[in-house]
């Protein structure tokens, strides 16, 4: 690894957060650049932030490096914060949403993104078996604490689905996952090789209003979180070997005090 010179880090970073508050576009643009140029791996999410600026394209997924950081730096807070003052209750629609279509009991759980495990929290007198994977350690610790999830690894998520060679799970889910992906066919094609045939895939999505989206399958939002339009995700789903169960809008979280629109998909692979 390369030493990043956190002084000059911090200088740029700051800076070009003060030319992106007074909105002064271009200027902030060219010094998330510069931070590009000094921390490569992009722990700050500079580039993620340039996309949401609306320049360049959207990358294909929040850098590996971002994310870790994001979530190591609120591993303590991160309930408090998403659910009190976010009003973040994707967790218990995924339960109630697979209870009304009558899916379940489930033998082997997989906990894409398990974060401090309030889905394994929602899901466990449902499941048998639950694994839990998240990129945070810290993340980890606090679930591993709740003695909620019978395997819990830290590891990138699309990394692990890639290499993991466990016993197949007949259910996998992703809450808050997809916010934090651009290109969805690494996550559905990895699921689909980590799961029985029959087995159901359920996750949460963001969406922006069609004409600011404007043809595109995703974008970066105004808040460095990743939207997918419904149609992408309908498409994907299909290519990658899965049949569209429901799909259901929902109010993901708050932010600003405003609703932010999103999906609750549930898809069954095909088998």
């Amino acid at each position: 690894m390369t030493k990043i010179d956190e002084e000059a880090l911090a200088e740029a970073y700051n800076r070009a957060l003060a030319h992106e508050k007074a909105g002064e576009i271009d200027a902030a643009v060219a010094a998330y650049h510069e931070v590009l140029a000094i921390d490569p791996e992009d722990h700050g999410g500079a580039s993620v932030r340039i996309a949401a600026l609306g320049r360049g394209d959207a990358p294909p997924r929040a850098p590996d490096a971002y994310v870790e950081t994001l979530f190591d730096q609120h591993a303590e807070d991160f309930e408090e914060i998403l659910v009190e003052q976010l009003g973040y209750a994707v967790p218990l629609m995924v339960l109630q949403r697979l209870q009304e279509l009558d899916l379940g009991p489930f033998k082997r759980m997989l906990d894409l993104g398990c974060g401090t495990g309030l889905t394994g929290g929602a899901m466990r007198d449902l499941v048998e078996d639950i694994t839990g994977i998240d990129i945070s350690e810290n993340m980890v610790e606090i679930a591993h604490e709740k003695d909620l999830y019978d395997t819990l690894y830290v590891a990138e998520i699309e990394d692990f689905l890639e290499d993991n060679d466990d016993e197949p799970f007949d259910l996998i889910t992703a809450t808050d996952v997809l916010p934090y992906l651009g290109a969805l066919e690494p996550l559905f094609f990895g699921a689909a090789e980590n799961m029985v045939p029959g087995g159901i895939l359920v996750f949460s999505s963001e969406t922006l209003p069609d004409e600011v989206m404007a043809g595109r399958p995703y974008m970066v939002g105004p808040h460095q979180r990743f939207a997918h339009a419904e149609a992408y995700v309908r498409e994907r789903l299909d290519a990658t070997g899965f049949d569209l169960v429901d799909i259901t809008e929902i109010n993901v979280r708050m932010q600003d005090g405003e609703p932010t629109p999103g999906h609750l998909v549930v898809a069954r692979l095909r088998g």
